[in-house]
């Protein structure tokens, strides 16, 4: 461990991209100090305080208002001078916390007063102001150009994928935000589908590890909050693209005898378009991306062994074909300077054939106890529709934005099921039918200050999923017939919030505290065997508080507190066993109650003129800790998988990221993010099928993920990454995750005058990268591996005209 520490020290040393430079818009009004009447045509210089070298300059208006744009991050002098009067000096500090500056008024009197310094703050939020945010191009990433957003994320530092979601600092709890907003698309409580959206459709990604007040508190990983593409440029102007694809070009582990074929050469095609026109007050935007893929989606090779002394081996297989159709269009109307209306929709339908392959064996694989095929059947339909309006005040950056948006998704999934056994065959069959309904209404108000500014708003948020199942069983069927039928899922939730930033020259805070209220009613079948209705409702606040000390404008330390919350998702709490694996089944719980997390993190930044260093020490503390527990009843070797409340956990460690550009060719970028994870003993009642109790003790690891990226700038317009990724063991309730390693590699080349780019790239180059598991449960322990399609090899052309 030391050698390894230092090892990354030493890199931590000789590596490190600069903090980029942002712009602020300064107004206010010229006022006679005696009389308070405004002052028009008043003479206005902006200079630097260094040299007095002249910045920006303008003059009032009638009203004595004035506005000096694009002001970058810095420390000014204000030159204000007027016929008769005194001239004045104030010395200005452009600071990180707000794109609109409002210097008040600015009194001008005849006599020869003392001049009175006026300090002003204000930024935007990039990585390296206020180290909360991180945001990434998506269209940087080439070796994942064409792959889905997913995959895109995987790259990106402080983000880790396992089984179809991205982890933040190793935990999957954390919200994921489409514009801004939270839909059905990604999920309102756990994440989806984040790998059947296509890369092509998104313009950037934003990581908000310390997200204030003003967002949702679900979540306590943190936000990843994903930017469509969308252009305001004047006139008709857009982007074709095609990507093309193919992966599993070799079989990386045989199947089990007996069994359907793994796919093999699976292709993969992503036409994409962008189209925008803007004319005068109108702009019209639309985007279209079909995503076809065939995918080994999953090859899993798993021994369980029980105290009995019997050991199973089983493999599953899933062969997968999917088809995505996003389309997203609006219109923006800018009526005049004050007031913009935006009305928008997305329309997604995710079609999804999976044919599987279950064989179940003994030890020496001579004698097969069961062979379960399954054909999956699912078709994901999205929409959403939102309406916003936003009103900028005469005082810049004083805004009211107001905004509903309206999400339906619905689920059909149909499984068909044969169950081949030894003196028998059975035909099984279920079907779900989820309808989700959302509502959002959203009011946010931000009032600039001479030092900040001061942010309010309220949110009221109405949900309802009625899920049907209904079983088909066949002969001898394992299928528990009787846990069918239907659950109404009803979610209401207000909530309001403040948050107030501070600023001067040294000194930055942000505090705010929201508070929401949450009524959660589950009802189900009365019918059903184990699970009644239930529920739960609170009202909880979620503060938040960021305090900074700037040493210059290029080293900062800034410490972090909030409070945030995960609710159970509607899929973790439904009561419906799932048989896609007919011997390790995934039930939902009804009683699984919120988890409530404190975050701690202490940052810093240094900045240099071809980089920068972005570290930070992070705790937190969850309550409640939400988790899946497998446990097994008397007289079977079935394992459930059930939703539960595993009591306490915690999680402490060290988050590095460095980018340094060691010349005009070559950039390198590392993130090393490592952390102790803990998990306190608890004891649980499993009640399906029947009453069971599990208990655990204390568990612990360290654990972490390395990333270093390469990118380098050759000639004639061509640019060349290269990625590789470690993750290290970790810790998950009653077993651990193994090692994983990946390398990806891109290459892109401008053409037609800047206006084409072709691209060539490669995932998991060396066909490395597996999901290996060992879970010990009472009376049993299984180890799993899974060697499910990574390598991928993609071309592609991207035309903008």
């Amino acid at each position: 461990m030391h050698r390894w520490l230092s090892v990354l020290i030493l890199f931590f040393v000789a590596t490190a991209s600069e903090a980029q430079s942002i712009k602020v818009n300064l107004s206010g009004v010229v006022r006679d100090a005696a009389s308070s009447s405004n002052l028009a045509f008043v003479n206005l210089l902006l200079k630097s305080q260094k040299d007095s070298a002249f910045i920006a300059g303008t003059i009032s208006g009638d009203d004595g208002r004035f506005q000096l744009a694009d002001v970058k991050t810095g420390n000014y002098l204000l030159v204000i001078s007027y016929t008769g009067y005194q001239t004045k000096i104030q010395s200005v500090t452009v600071g990180y916390l707000s794109n609109f500056l409002d210097l008040g008024n600015i009194d001008l009197r005849p006599d020869s007063n003392m001049l009175k310094e006026v300090i002003v703050t204000g930024g935007k939020d990039p990585v390296s102001a206020r180290m909360d945010k991180k945001t990434f191009t998506v269209s940087d990433n080439i070796s994942q150009a064409g792959a889905s957003v997913l995959e895109a994320m995987k790259n990106l530092p402080g983000i880790s994928v396992d089984n179809g979601k991205v982890l933040l600092r190793g935990s999957d709890k954390v919200m994921v935000l489409i514009d801004g907003k939270q839909t059905a698309l990604t999920g309102f409580g756990g994440q989806s589908s984040l790998d059947n959206i296509p890369a092509s459709a998104i313009e950037r990604v934003e990581i908000i590890n310390n997200p204030s007040s003003k967002f949702d508190a679900n979540g306590n990983a943190g936000i990843i909050n994903i930017i469509f593409k969308k252009e305001k440029r004047e006139g008709f102007n857009g982007k074709v693209g095609m990507a093309a694809g193919l992966g599993a070009l070799w079989i990386r582990k045989e199947n089990f005898p007996g069994i359907r074929p793994q796919y093999q050469a699976t292709p993969k095609i992503n036409p994409s378009i962008s189209l925008n026109y803007r004319k005068k007050k109108v702009n019209l935007f639309f985007q279209g991306d079909n995503l076809y893929t065939k995918t080994l989606n999953k090859n899993e090779f798993v021994d369980r062994f029980y105290d009995k002394g019997e050991t199973v081996r089983q493999q599953t297989k899933r062969n997968r074909n999917t088809n995505i159709v996003t389309l997203r269009s609006g219109v923006d109307w800018f009526q005049n300077s004050a007031n913009t209306f935006t009305l928008s929709g997305l329309f997604s339908s995710e079609k999804i054939i999976d044919r599987g392959d279950e064989p179940f064996f003994d030890a020496d694989l001579k004698n097969r106890s069961r062979l379960w095929q399954f054909l999956e059947d699912e078709v994901k339909t999205t929409v959403t529709a939102s309406a916003a309006w936003q009103h900028k005040f005469d005082e810049p950056g004083r805004t009211l934005n107001v905004g509903f948006n309206y999400t339906f998704h619905r689920e059909d999934e149909k499984y068909f099921f044969t169950n081949i056994m030894p003196s028998f065959t059975g035909l099984d069959s279920f079907k779900v039918l989820s309808d989700e309904h959302v509502a959002d209404l959203n009011v946010d108000y931000v009032q600039p200050l001479k030092h900040g500014r001061f942010e309010t708003g309220l949110k009221l948020r109405r949900r309802f999923i009625p899920v049907n199942m209904t079983f088909k069983p066949g002969l001898n069927s394992p299928l528990d017939v009787k846990a069918g039928g239907w659950a109404d899922y009803a979610e209401t939730i207000p909530a309001v919030y403040g948050n107030y930033i501070f600023e001067n020259d040294h000194y930055e805070v942000e505090a705010g505290v929201r508070v929401e209220y949450v009524n959660l009613n589950y009802k189900v079948n009365p019918d059903h065997p184990t699970y009644k209705s239930d529920g739960y409702n609170y009202t909880q606040p979620f503060p938040s508080l960021r305090l900074a000390y700037k040493f210059d404008d290029r080293n900062k330390l800034s410490f972090f507190y909030n409070r945030r919350v995960d609710r159970p998702n509607e899929g973790d709490i439904r009561i419906f066993p799932k048989y896609d694996d007919p011997e390790i089944i995934k039930v939902g719980n009804p009683a699984l109650r919120p988890q409530f997390t404190n975050n701690f993190e202490l940052g810093y930044r240094l900045g240099w003129h071809n980089g920068f260093l972005f570290s930070s020490l992070f705790h937190k503390r969850m309550d409640a800790t939400i988790t899946r527990i497998g446990s097994t009843v008397p007289g079977s070797n079935i394992i459930y998988n059930i939703f539960q409340n595993a009591g306490k956990s915690y999680s402490s460690g060290i988050d590095l990221m460095i980018s340094h550009t060691l010349s005009k060719r070559v950039t390198l970028n590392m993130n090393v993010t490592g952390y102790k994870n803990i998990i306190d003993s608890f004891t649980v009642v499993n009640k399906y099928p029947i009453e069971n109790v599990y208990s655990s003790g204390r568990d612990e690891i360290f654990s972490g993920n390395f990333k270093l990226n390469g990118i380098f700038s050759l000639p004639n317009q061509t640019e060349a990454q290269i990625t590789v990724i470690y993750g290290l063991p970790d810790l998950v309730p009653q077993g651990k995750t193994f090692s994983r390693f990946s390398i990806d590699a891109g290459v892109k080349r401008g053409i037609q005058k800047g206006r084409g780019e072709v691209f060539v790239n490669a995932t998991d180059i060396a066909n490395t990268l597996r999901r290996k598991r060992e879970v010990k449960g009472a009376g049993f322990r299984y180890v799993s591996n899974d060697y499910f399609e990574t390598q991928v090899f993609r071309v592609g052309y991207n035309y903008k005209f």
